[in-house]
């Protein structure tokens, strides 16, 4: 009998999921970010909730955790799994998910992997390479020739230690094999102040971080880390052309709490897809360097993976040049 009563139970919520799914969203949704009000990241979750906002007829409110990483975001996110019902959802971010795990390794009071299911694929703001205007490199090419016959190398600038533009410029010296180190900066600005001003020659960061000195010349775009070349930017070179494999970008992906029923995560994609595509989206996120992937919840989880698998060792070799000069 007590077999009966949880076999009925079982088939009972497998055939109202569908149910729910097309009921849903039928009251506010939140949605948890890591981002700091005001920021690029912020500004495109904002996009994207407005337009969810204005396609289900129900409010979605943002609601920033930024600090610790990403940390206080994805526990929040994960301490709203009580009902499982998709109405609290997680814009995480690349450093959040695939460097704060091993950054943090055996400390993390989340398991991202178990903790979140991927929903969709929001946008990529890849990484560029610069330049000071007065380095004689013209090219990604020329650059790594220039640092290679430089003594000592060249320094480049980036936001954050262990960040993505700082984890690209690593990956961009292993695979290139040129002669560059890392310099760490207090935060965008103060980087792209520091290559206008010709202290540090080089630079890796998003291409919003990089406007005020492109447009105003005292920085030169050398090629961005995109896996082809952006559609708005077609001069520009992808890295990937030069050196194969230097493919990096900051992205934000909306992730549903581990337990909400799959035919709400399928809604949820096929709606975040409708409106990411709209012409005014697109056009305003390239104003913001961001780029978007028409990507299922399964074809986003395997993106992830792939982060994952690209990544960990890169920012694990990172944790050894920081514990170093700790150590000796």
């Amino acid at each position: 009998m007590r077999m009966t009563f949880w076999y009925a139970a079982a088939v009972a919520m497998a055939l109202n999921a569908p149910a729910q799914a097309q009921d849903y969203p039928n009251k506010p949704v939140t949605f948890i970010t890591p981002a700091a009000a005001g920021n690029s990241p912020d500004i495109v979750t904002r996009i994207i909730a407005d337009k969810l906002t204005q396609l289900w007829k129900q409010q979605i409110v943002v609601i920033n955790r930024p600090g610790a990483g990403g940390l206080i975001a994805a526990q929040a996110a994960a301490a709203s799994n009580v009902e499982k019902d998709g109405y609290t959802l997680y814009m995480t971010q690349a450093s959040s998910y695939t460097v704060l795990p091993i950054q943090q390794e055996g400390k993390m009071p989340v398991d991202m992997q178990k903790a979140f299911v991927p929903v969709g694929m929001v946008g990529e703001q890849p990484i560029a390479v610069a330049v000071n205007k007065d380095v004689p490199a013209n090219s990604v090419a020329e650059l790594i020739a220039l640092a290679n016959k430089t003594p000592g190398g060249m320094l480049f600038g980036a936001t954050n230690r262990g960040g993505q533009a700082h984890l690209t410029g690593e990956l961009f010296r292993e695979r290139a094999k040129a002669n560059i180190s890392f310099v760490h900066s207090a935060g965008a600005a103060t980087t792209v102040n520091d290559v206008i001003a010709g202290r540090i020659p080089i630079v890796f960061e998003g291409l919003a971080g990089l406007a005020p000195g492109t447009q105003g010349g005292g920085i030169r775009l050398l090629g961005v880390a995109s896996q082809k070349r952006l559609p708005n930017l077609p001069n520009l070179p992808a890295t990937n052309e030069t050196v194969p494999g230097v493919v990096s970008s900051g992205w934000i992906v909306l992730m549903a709490p581990a337990g909400v029923p799959d035919p709400i995560v399928q809604k949820l994609n096929a709606d975040l897809r409708k409106v990411v595509a709209l012409p005014d989206v697109q056009e305003r996120f390239h104003t913001l360097g961001t780029y978007t992937r028409d990507l299922t919840p399964a074809q986003t989880g395997e993106f992830m993976r792939s982060e994952e698998r690209l990544w960990w060792p890169i920012v694990r070799e990172v944790n050894k040049q920081q514990a170093a000069p700790a150590a000796r």
